[in-house]
């Protein structure tokens, strides 16, 4: 089952600036593993350093495999450089029916 991902994270103001730069070197490396089949950065109207990364993945496995890929020296990355704050991740994967 497709799985939803939701990053949410806080830019330093200060560092504002960078933060396409950042976001695109790394989520380059997201795009680019197996199972990735989207990714969009949203930016929050009433909070320009307030970014939602959404990630598609065609299962929440090739996500989980992801994820622990980015805790190895060779996943790392250098994002955590402009965060204000610690990020947030939310994984969606289940379905609710709305039939009524």
């Amino acid at each position: 089952m497709t799985a939803i991902v939701h990053f949410d994270v806080q830019i330093d103001p200060a560092r504002r600036g960078e933060a396409a730069r950042y976001l695109s070197e790394t989520l380059a490396a997201t795009r680019a593993w197996p199972g990735n089949q989207g990714i969009e950065a949203m930016v929050d109207d009433a909070d320009p350093c307030h970014i939602l990364v959404v990630e598609t993945w065609a299962t929440a496995q090739d996500h989980d495999d992801y994820a622990a890929w980015r805790q190895t020296p060779e996943g790392k990355n250098t994002l955590h450089e402009i965060l204000a704050a610690p990020p947030s991740k939310q994984v969606y994967s289940a379905t609710m029916p709305l039939d009524l």
